[in-house]
């Protein structure tokens, strides 16, 4: 008697590996601008409120008996896929023109001084006849 190949499909066996992803979160300073300020600044701090959203794959895998019945028993696993990420930008705006600059101009202005004059005065005692004029 010879022996047949065994066609049992219970017998093959499928491995299926499970991966997660892990979340690793770094920071990196970036400088974002350099300033020379030579007029005085004040600064007012804003808050706003600014909805965001977040969507995730959601993996929820029932545990089964070995009767194919569904136990209760859930498990969930949820993997951040995308999400809203806040940028602001600042834009100035023009507040003032402040212009400084030198101005010359002609004005008439009035002056009025007293003068002096000095003239020859002749007295005379007796009489005395002057001819000519003396001025």
């Amino acid at each position: 008697m010879s022996e047949q190949p065994r066609n049992d499909h219970y017998n093959d066996k499928v491995t299926l590996k499970l991966h997660k992803e892990e979340l690793q979160i770094s920071k990196k300073w970036i400088e974002t601008a350099n300033v020379k300020v030579y007029k005085k600044s004040y600064t007012e701090e804003k808050q706003i409120l600014v909805p965001v959203r977040r969507e995730e794959l959601i993996i929820e895998k029932e545990i089964v008996n070995s009767e194919g019945e569904t136990n209760k028993n859930i498990e969930t696993i949820c993997i951040p896929i995308r999400e809203d990420r806040i940028e602001v930008t600042l834009h100035p705006t023009l507040l003032e023109d402040v212009e400084i600059y030198k101005n010359q101009y002609e004005e008439l202005k009035d002056v009025i001084e007293t003068l002096k004059e000095e003239k020859i005065h002749i007295e005379t005692i007796g009489d005395i006849r002057l001819t000519g004029n003396i001025e």
